[in-house]
């Protein structure tokens, strides 16, 4: 029994899709059917391309002709993103909120980053997805199954549902109306077989017409906020050299947990994409704590997997504010940075519990209108 039990596990498992990933020496090659450059891997400055940078510096320079450019960075942190949602419609309150020119969102911050972009009036949208949610929206228990066939623990489809349904016709519309306007939505996903991050143009896909847009964008973003294992990989199809391929793409937060520009970005790149600009200003929103947090662990599976992870995210959030700071500083914009401040003590009883969310939320929407105490430096 126990043999022909295992032998069932195994042949569903390998029930799961074929795949037909980018060679190796096509990668560089590989594009999305039917658009243009809509993307650049998120280590290489190079591979924005001096053309893309000479064409995004005429279309700022039509826009406004500004002295000042606002750039907004939204970090991963799961349920943590009701923090940094708050933060914006509570700026939103002071009346002190800018027009951002490049918005940057990964993993949760994928999810906010639209809304962000798109400014005050989608702030009660916004409000509502960290709001009024709960775990039942976000996905649903596989089984062991279902998790040998699709390569996870839980099924994404409520979360893609959830974005399905947020990210609308007229949101893509008024996003290409933005992007045709010089400003830019950047969303982060790694690819997985090409071992790096890739950077994905929101504003040009919805600009670009081409049927299926707004699906794309759906995947970018649910692929951009799927932790690997919990949730299925999103499958991008591509071509290269006339071939069809798959890509498989990943939580965001694999990468990076907050990022803006490629570390290797010059000041002279830079300062021909904001037409030399004398006033940037670059804010970065990171949806967790920064301090150590002590909880006693269970010597279990799960617990000892959970705070590891979390262990790793927030070291790696914390090495992400380090370099964006001496990105910034180097390429000569002004860094502010915020985050969940340590006398927030609340525990999540559970993933994506609505009352937390809520209390997250709220932190956030009161630090901002009384006054976004921004840190001009990482944490120490």
């Amino acid at each position: 029994m126990r043999r022909a039990t295992l032998l069932l596990l195994l042949a569903l498992a390998a029930c799961a899709a074929p795949r037909h990933p980018v060679p190796e020496a096509l990668v560089e090659k590989a594009s999305v059917p039917g658009y243009g450059r809509i993307r650049f891997w998120g280590d290489d400055a190079q591979s924005i391309g001096h053309s893309t940078i000479v064409r995004e510096a005429t279309e700022s320079r039509a826009r406004t002709g500004t002295p000042d450019w606002y750039f907004l960075s939204i970090s991963g942190g799961g349920s943590d993103g009701a923090f940094g949602a708050g933060i914006i419609t509570g700026w939103t309150a002071t009346g002190t909120r800018p027009e951002f020119d490049i918005v940057t969102g990964i993993s949760t911050g994928s999810l906010s980053a639209p809304f962000a972009f798109l400014g005050p009036a989608w702030d009660d949208e916004l409000t509502a997805v960290y709001t009024d949610v709960t775990a039942k929206d976000i996905y649903r228990p596989l089984g062991l199954i279902g998790a040998l066939v699709k390569g996870s623990f839980e099924d994404d489809a409520p979360l893609r549902a959830l974005v399905h349904r947020h990210v609308t016709d007229e949101m893509v519309a008024e996003i290409a109306r933005e992007h045709a306007l010089g400003r830019r939505l950047y969303i982060g996903t790694p690819d997985l077989d090409a071992d790096r991050p890739v950077v994905w143009d929101v504003g040009g896909i919805a600009n670009s017409g081409v049927p299926g847009r707004r699906d794309l964008i759906v995947d970018i973003l649910v692929a951009s906020a799927s932790l690997p294992a919990v949730f299925p990989p999103a499958r991008i199809e591509v071509t290269a050299d006339g071939k069809s391929y798959d890509e498989l793409h990943v939580d965001g937060g694999v990468a990076n947990q907050a990022f803006l520009f490629p570390a290797n970005i010059t000041r002279a790149d830079l300062d021909l994409w904001t037409d030399h600009a004398r006033n940037r200003s670059v804010y970065v929103i990171r949806n967790g704590k920064v301090t150590p947090e002590y909880s006693p662990v269970s010597a279990r599976l799960v617990p000892v997997l959970r705070k590891s992870v979390d262990m790793l995210v927030k070291t790696q959030g914390i090495g992400d504010l380090y370099q964006m700071a001496d990105t910034a500083a180097r390429v000569g914009a002004d860094f502010n940075a915020i985050w969940i401040p340590e006398t927030f003590t609340e525990v999540e009883p559970s993933p994506f519990d609505r009352g937390y969310m809520r209390d997250v939320y709220a932190l956030g929407r009161s630090m901002a209108e009384g006054g976004i105490a921004w840190s001009k430096v990482p944490p120490e």
